[in-house]
């Protein structure tokens, strides 16, 4: 298995961190609009770190480098975007760890925040938190959303990692279990 995704292409890499962003989003929207549950401002904003991780795999498979730079760039760039979702994931699961006397009080809404303030005070706002981050709107297995979340970026991660792996190997001549690599 490891000697098979040691020769994907950067566009095999991309289209299966695409489709994984694919799945994540189509299983937040139909949580929003199947099972009736309000997103709040870090689920929104996660959303939008999918969309981001998304673009950048779009973008690399689109382009199909062959050379390692752009295997580089384009795993850099999935790292940091799945980066952050993994930061405002693990944020949303600790606002919903707080004791119910430390939860922040609930703030204006994302909509109205986004019209009345400028986009970094927005940013802090949302990244403080709000009581209507921390409640824990529905739980599978025993596990929130928002950790059901995290654990889709950790896998994620994979797509990027794999970019970056490849061109590793094409750098340093670095082969798993000493087996040639094609490339």
């Amino acid at each position: 298995m490891i000697m098979e995704l040691e020769n994907w292409s950067v566009r095999r890499w991309s289209l299966a961190g695409l489709a994984f962003c694919v799945l994540m989003m189509a299983v937040a929207l139909g949580l929003e609009h199947g099972a009736g549950l309000e997103p709040c401002p870090l689920c929104i904003f996660q959303r939008v770190a999918v969309i981001a991780a998304g673009m950048v795999f779009v973008i690399a498979a689109l382009h199909d480098p062959k050379g390692r730079a752009g295997a580089v760039v384009y795993g850099l760039l999935g790292v940091v975007a799945v980066g952050v979702g993994i930061a405002l994931a693990g944020r949303h699961l600790w606002l919903q760890s707080l004791p119910a006397d430390q939860v922040p009080s609930c703030g204006p809404g994302l909509d109205y925040m986004m019209e009345i303030l400028p986009l970094r005070d927005v940013l802090a706002t949302v990244l403080t938190g709000s009581g209507e981050c921390a409640e824990v709107g529905a739980t599978l297995l025993g596990l929130s959303l928002p950790g059901w979340t995290l654990i889709g970026f950790v896998v994620l991660m994979l797509a990027p990692l794999g970019l970056l792996a490849r061109s590793l190997r094409r750098d340093h001549g670095y082969r798993w279990q000493g087996v040639p690599g094609r490339d």
